[in-house]
Formats: C-alpha cells, sequence, structure tokens
C-alpha cells in the first residue's frame, strides 16, 4: 500500500450520508422483492399454460431475463422504455420496474419447479372435492408451491439486495451511490468501500440465516412424511 495509511474517521464521520443510501437500497429491495414473490407464482402459472400463445411468450420472457445482465437490462429499461412511452419516468419507479421483471423470471421458475413438485393425488382429490379451479390454484398449488419455494425465494432475495447495487450507475442515491460520492470526495476509497461491503453483508446476513434455517425445517417435515 506504499504510504497509504488507513482511516476510517472520514467513514464513520459521514454515516449519516451512507445511512440514507441504505434506506434506498432496502426500499428497492423490499418493493421488488414482494412484487417478484407475488407476480412470480402466476408468470409461472403462465409458463406451464396448455396454450402455446401464452406459454411461449412467458418462456421467452423469463429465459430473455434469466440469460441477460441484469446490468444491462437496468439500463436498457431505464434509458429506453422512456422512449418508446414518450414520457418521462422517475428513476425510482424505473429502478423497480427493471429489479421486478428480473427477480420475478428466477422465482417463477422456483414456482414452477415447485409445483411441479405437488402430487398429482392433490390435483385429483381437488377434483373429487368438486374444488374450482381458482379456488384449487390459491388454496391448494400456492400454499405448498410457496413454502416449497421459500428457500429459493429466499435466496433470490439475497441476490436482489446485491443487484440493488446496480441502480448506483443511473444515478440513484443507494448505498453503493453514496458510497462512490464518499470515496470520491475522500480519496479513501478502501475504507468507503470496505466498510459499504461490510454493510451489504449484515444486510444479506439474516437472508442467509433464515434459508439455512427453512431448508431445515422443510427437510424435517419431508423426512417426517416419509
Amino acid at each position: 500500500m506504499g504510504s497509504y495509511v488507513l482511516n476510517f474517521d472520514f467513514v464513520f464521520d459521514n454515516l449519516g450520508i451512507l445511512l440514507q443510501g441504505i434506506v434506498i437500497t432496502l426500499k428497492l429491495t423490499a418493493i421488488s422483492g414482494f412484487i417478484g414473490i407475488v407476480v412470480g407464482f402466476f408468470v409461472s402459472l403462465l409458463a406451464m399454460s396448455p396454450y402455446k400463445f401464452i406459454r411461449w411468450p412467458t418462456i421467452a420472457y423469463i429465459e430473455i431475463f434469466r440469460c441477460t445482465p441484469a446490468l444491462v437490462q437496468l439500463v436498457w429499461i431505464f434509458y429506453c422504455v422512456p422512449i418508446f412511452l414518450g414520457i418521462y419516468i422517475d428513476p425510482i419507479p424505473m429502478a423497480i420496474l427493471a429489479l421486478s421483471l428480473n427477480i420475478t423470471a428466477y422465482n417463477a421458475e422456483a414456482y414452477r419447479a415447485a409445483i411441479q413438485a405437488i402430487p398429482s393425488s392433490h390435483h385429483d382429490a381437488s377434483i373429487a372435492l368438486g374444488l374450482t379451479k381458482r379456488v384449487y390454484t390459491l388454496y391448494v398449488v400456492f400454499p405448498q408451491a410457496f413454502i416449497t419455494a421459500i428457500p429459493v425465494l429466499m435466496t433470490n432475495m439475497i441476490g436482489l439486495l446485491q443487484q440493488s447495487a446496480l441502480v448506483a450507475i443511473v444515478g440513484i442515491a443507494d448505498l453503493m451511490y453514496q458510497a462512490k460520492n464518499l470515496a470520491t470526495s475522500s480519496y479513501r476509497p478502501i475504507e468507503v468501500f470496505t466498510v459499504a461491503a461490510v454493510i451489504y453483508f449484515m444486510l444479506s446476513i439474516p437472508f442467509s440465516l433464515l434459508v439455512t434455517h427453512l431448508e431445515k425445517v422443510l427437510n424435517r417435515r419431508i423426512r417426517g412424511r416419509s
């Protein structure tokens, strides 16, 4: 490091600025994550539709967002969608749209795998009970698929939290944006980005621990049924 001397005082004196960025980061993650969890289920149903004109466009959407970089998606949506619509859209809604489309695609795959794991006997029982397709989907399929998919959904939330840092490139004042500004103004990139990395870790670790716990609970349930 040569003559470079670590000094975290500047970072600690400006924690309030980083806190403002954390609020934006958590807001983007929470809203986009909720949309992804809810909409992802219905997208998975469309991806399994018996009608090709519904199934294939849905699968195409899922694969496009799973097979292209999130940064490319964010930049494309942020700059191209307003051109197509001919109107200005605030940056935060645009970021939420981009992040939601991305995580919805991943969650749809998680739900699809969970739905396919539901025993066919449950479908037969619903027919015997005279349940409508809507009731069967909402009260039989969704609860089971959600429980089974929870570990993957939570893992996707961790990825979403980390991907939210990409919004800094389009000028949204999230944690990464504020950290970049502080690093530039203080010439202390090591200290600032180290603290930012620790903050992202502290925000992500509860989700990681929750995933581990839920996997253990689900494994116990599965062994109890066998």
